[in-house]
């Protein structure tokens, strides 16, 4: 695990362990640092083709490849709210509603600490159609450098998809199936 502590963050002893897999322990002082998965949202938005818009990641981890609209969940928000809110700061656009799909472990580095996730996915609908979306313009400071529109008609589209999480390999997989039963 690349997020090694050598140093209690409350009493600066060097006795830090990492147990379980699940917290850092200091025995000198009794401080506990527990590893808590972060919640993160995704979105699916199916445009009125039948394409799902992707964004190419401006930024670490990942950068250059597709990922599904979405980001971290803030303190105090729930799911619903945190895909609300991803949606509109990445596209610019507001969904009409929303419906779950699936969730799914992840793995995100960044800045070389690892951070575990679970990714909640979620469809999107709108009353424009997502080409609104791919027409979005992006800012320097944008996480998105542009969008994408990709026809999945297989499995097999998704696995060639330089998708930059695992998860939204399985999230896609799931709304494929759901879509064709």
């Amino acid at each position: 695990m690349s997020n090694d502590f050598n140093v209690c963050p409350k009493c600066q002893s060097k006795n830090i362990e990492y147990k379980n897999n699940r917290k850092w322990f200091c025995p000198d002082c009794g401080f506990d640092l527990y590893n808590n998965v972060a919640a993160a949202v995704g979105l699916i938005i199916e445009d009125t083709d039948g394409s799902i818009i992707f964004e190419v990641r401006a930024k670490e981890p990942r950068k250059g490849f597709l990922a599904l609209p979405g980001g971290f969940c803030d303190p105090d928000e729930s799911a619903e709210q945190s895909v609300f809110r991803e949606c509109l700061e990445e596209t610019g656009v507001q969904p009409e509603s929303i419906s779950y799909i699936a969730s799914f472990p992840n793995t995100y580095v960044y800045k070389d600490i690892t951070y575990k996730t679970c990714d909640l996915f979620f469809t999107a609908k709108f009353k424009n159609t997502g080409k609104t979306i791919i027409q979005q313009m992006t800012g320097e400071e944008s996480e998105v450098t542009e969008f994408k529109s990709v026809m999945i008609e297989s499995e097999k589209d998704i696995e060639k998809l330089p998708l930059a999480f695992d998860s939204a390999v399985k999230a896609l997989k799931v709304w494929f199936s759901q879509k064709n039963k």
